[in-house]
């Protein structure tokens, strides 16, 4: 079986089908990477560790699945507790691609796993990167091939392709933590208000177009206003930024991943922090793309956001184009039975009226957009 294949399709209206207005993004989607499934126990898997918690995080779910974990942890990124996880591990230079390739094969270990946070930023525009992180041969040869992109997705192919010369193949990131992953509909027990709904409805298009372009992974909105857009800063440096722009609160924080985005790294993620930073700063909502984002330590980030009066709300993915309405979801479970019963409004899409400006003309159209019999998928034909 073969993970993150996707079809080149082409989204047709059907007669009198009705979309909620926003600006058109080019709806042509490219196909990604086609990833190997995760190979069966016990088979042995490598680790490739930069920081925070999601490399912990992917080691245990390896062990409890029964694999071998060879941890290769890049200098002065990974987390302590690391080693303690993994069957073998090692420190390896953060330029040094040739040299973990050749551990991993030393090892027969032909499969590997490349995630946690590297200071792109710091690294990438450090004029003396070169000397700080000694680059070895295979590494400057890989660079000096991207003259032309030197954007995130250019990276990865180049460590892909380095690592596949060594006998190899990096995996699917998210396959080991389906249950981390973000989900559609209201995942909090609070309710996204009416005026933060309008900013994610303003923002879901505007993401598409920058995750389209590899800009970001992240935009701040409120009052239908642009605040700041992700960069190579990051996620945590961007709601800083944020914070000093914005001194008023209740902005929201949109965050998803490009039209066929390659899950063997830099998969969007969001955890604790990310809430605590967002509640530091005056954000009172998270819309993620559903299935698309990382939420590292999910149950207790949602219970945390909660605490601070975050609503978190899983869109249907920013690929582009224009969303149907069918977005505004119900929390589920007992989540909204709970927001029901202290009068929580709700965003059940056949209730929506007509006073809630979410840039449809009328309640009519935004029903009109809740039926997906109304559209239709249609192949692309091949060039």
């Amino acid at each position: 079986m073969l993970r993150n294949a996707r079809l080149d399709i082409n989204v047709e209206a059907k007669p009198g089908a009705r979309w909620a207005g926003y600006p058109a993004v080019d709806a042509a989607v490219a196909p990604s990477a086609v990833l190997p499934d995760t190979p069966p126990p016990p088979t042995a898997i490598g680790l490739i560790a930069g920081g925070g918690g999601l490399p912990l995080l992917i080691a245990r779910s390896l062990r409890a699945m029964g694999h071998p974990v060879h941890g290769l942890g890049l200098a002065g990124q990974y987390d302590v507790a690391l080693p303690h996880l993994c069957s073998t591990f090692r420190e390896v230079g953060l330029l040094r691609l040739g040299t973990w390739g050749r551990i991993l094969s030393k090892l027969e270990v032909h499969h590997a796993i490349m995630v946690g946070k590297v200071d792109k930023a710091r690294l990438m525009h450090d004029p003396w990167r070169m000397v700080r992180h000694l680059p070895d041969v295979p590494t400057i040869m890989a660079w000096l091939r991207l003259k032309r992109d030197r954007r995130s997705h250019a990276v990865l192919g180049l460590v892909a392709d380095e690592l596949t010369r060594s006998g190899v193949t990096l995996l699917d990131s998210t396959a080991p933590i389906p249950d981390q992953m973000s989900s559609l509909g209201v995942m909090t027990r609070r309710v996204p208000s009416p005026e933060q709904m309008a900013d994610v409805e303003f923002a879901w298009p505007l993401l598409a177009h920058t995750l389209r372009l590899d800009i970001g992974q992240a935009i701040a909105v409120r009052e239908r206003d642009v605040i700041a857009v992700e960069a190579v800063e990051g996620t945590d440096r961007m709601i800083e930024r944020v914070g000093r722009l914005c001194r008023a609160s209740g902005w929201v924080l949109c965050k998803g991943a490009r039209i066929g985005h390659d899950r063997r790294a830099d998969v969007p993620t969001v955890g604790i922090n990310t809430i605590k930073n967002m509640h530091a700063t005056g954000a009172r909502c998270l819309a993620l793309a559903a299935n698309d984002v990382i939420m590292l330590d999910k149950d207790e980030m949602i219970s945390i956001a909660d605490r601070y009066g975050i609503a978190i709300v899983g869109m249907p993915p920013a690929y582009g184009g224009e969303q149907p309405m069918s977005a505004l979801l119900r929390p589920h479970g007992a989540a909204h039975a709970e927001s029901a019963a202290h009068g929580a409004g709700s965003f059940d899409v056949a209730n929506i009226t007509a006073d809630v400006d979410l840039g449809a003309e009328s309640a009519e159209e935004l029903r009109a957009d809740a039926h997906p019999e109304a559209f239709t998928q249609t192949p692309r034909p091949s060039a």
